[in-house]
């Protein structure tokens, strides 16, 4: 959220939640760049990362995530106009095993 926008936010997120958690910059993007730069370093192989965040912002925040190792996509649920950017910290390659079958039975 922009740092001049947290007044109008309503009470129960303005005055429950820590300035920090709200307090996203002049652009509102501040905390979505310091959590997307962090998250491959404590994020598990095949994890997600959840940020909520505007519709406006969505693409932003996707791109940072991406520039970060996270594979993006955005969910909007219209009953609660809220949006949730998702990060999935992409597996490792799986390393072949040469001669290793995945079927059963003799062979």
């Amino acid at each position: 959220m922009p740092t001049g926008s947290i007044e109008w936010m309503p009470p129960e997120a303005r005055v429950h939640e820590h300035r920090l958690a709200l307090d996203g910059g002049s652009d509102g993007l501040d905390v979505q760049r310091r959590v997307a730069a962090a998250a491959a370093g404590w994020l598990a192989p095949g994890g997600h990362l959840m940020i909520e965040t505007s519709a406006r912002q969505a693409p932003v925040t996707s791109a940072l995530f991406a520039r970060n190792g996270l594979l993006p996509r955005t969910a909007h649920h219209e009953d609660v106009d809220g949006t949730v950017v998702i990060g999935t910290r992409v597996r490792p390659p799986t390393p072949e095993v040469e001669g290793l079958s995945l079927t059963s039975g003799p062979g």
